[in-house]
């Protein structure tokens, strides 16, 4: 049996700690004692610090696995809402050899008293399962304790989306008319913020370059079907005007080029023409918000939600509600699942096969076509 681990700061291990955003409820680089407001539901104690064990398995998720720092921090965050739980009965992930079975069930229990769904549940036990693998290959544990331990069954469902022709009146320029961005009219987050010592661009100007970049942001989401996350850390330098491609950083530090539409391609000319007029000087971003820097997820959510509305359709849809529509119509249409998972980025294909909810009277006239009985 492996030796007890102490527990000590994750800046203590070897000087690695995860880049990016600490983790909520724990300040790795703060000193002893001192946090940031903990997670809800699960309240950790003050005095908590993150065992070597979890530190060394974050270190490894970032340094050796290539994990974003989002996704770094969500892990963290999940293993030590557990740490949380067998603290209270004197146990501790530095000892991961004295965690049983019976206490992975009894955190799962605890998650469902406190209402949490099924969905987040699975993740946060997905969290352990990896932790305790990572255990496991260090030979700090015999057996994996999340051994046997099943997900919660969750119901299926699938984000809005758009048909085809909800998608055109979104993504036509002509529903955008300028009456629509009057000043009277203009949402207050279009106001964009300048420097102190830039002049300030004339409102018909500002205006013509909002709508610009409003369009030029759902073509993407549409036409590539990228990640909100994607489109918004698209720099001018990953542009390929030449081959009519955007190089995607994506998850896990993998990279893939994205094909663009020619509706895409003159919306994104159109707002790299007008580009100037909104950015900072020294903004390297693609998409920039009202304060001339980089866009915002938030941003992104409320320009759709506007073009929905001007487009008079019945309900508001998310950034990832274009990237789903862009995979389900492209299968309606006839493409193989193998081709849209390349160009959703999607590592799995089990992960592509969840947009494949296609129409019954679609998949009644692939039958009639393909059935040699139809």
């Amino acid at each position: 049996m492996a030796a007890r681990t102490p527990r000590r700061p994750v800046s203590a291990v070897s000087g690695v700690q995860p880049k990016g955003r600490a983790l909520r409820g724990i300040s790795p680089s703060a000193p002893a004692g001192t946090r940031t407001p903990p997670p809800a539901p699960v309240n950790a104690p003050p005095e908590q610090a993150v065992p070597d064990t979890v530190a060394m398995f974050l270190a490894h998720l970032e340094m050796e696995k290539g994990c974003s720092p989002a996704t770094v921090e969500a892990y963290g965050n999940d293993v030590m809402q557990f740490e949380t739980l067998v603290a209270r009965q004197g146990l501790s992930l530095a000892a991961p050899e004295s965690i049983t079975r019976r206490r992975v069930e009894s955190w799962l229990a605890d998650l469902h008293r406190q209402g949490v769904s099924k969905t987040s549940m699975g993740r946060k036990l997905s969290s352990l399962r990896a932790f305790f693998r990572f255990c496991a290959r260090m030979r700090m544990i015999a057996a994996l304790p999340t051994e046997g331990v099943g997900n919660p069954k969750t119901e299926k469902h699938h984000p809005a989306f758009l048909n085809a022709d909800q998608a055109f009146a979104l993504l036509d320029a002509r529903e955008n008319t300028p009456a629509a961005f009057s000043s009277d009219r203009m949402p207050s987050h279009y106001a964009t913020r300048r420097p102190p010592d830039a002049p300030a661009a004339p409102d018909r100007e500002k205006t013509a370059a909002v709508k610009a970049r409003d369009l030029c942001l759902a073509e993407i989401l549409y036409g590539s079907g990228l990640r909100v996350s994607e489109a918004l850390s698209l720099n001018e330098g990953r542009i390929n005007g030449a081959s009519a491609t955007l190089r995607i950083p994506g998850k896990g530090g993998k990279e893939r080029l994205a094909p663009l539409t020619d509706t895409a391609r003159l919306a994104l000319d159109t707002w790299l023409a007008q580009r100037s007029i909104l950015a900072d000087t020294a903004e390297r971003a693609l998409f920039v918000g009202e304060r001339g820097r980089r866009l915002n997820r938030r941003e992104a959510q409320r320009i759709l939600e506007r073009l929905c509305r001007q487009a008079g359709l019945p309900q508001a849809v998310s950034p990832h509600a274009l990237r789903h529509s862009f995979a389900t119509h492209l299968l309606e249409a006839g493409a193989d699942l193998r081709s849209v998972q390349e160009l959703m980025g999607h590592s799995r294909l089990s992960t592509t096969q969840r947009y494949t909810h296609l129409n019954l009277a679609h998949l009644t006239a692939v039958y009639d076509k393909a059935h040699p009985k139809s």
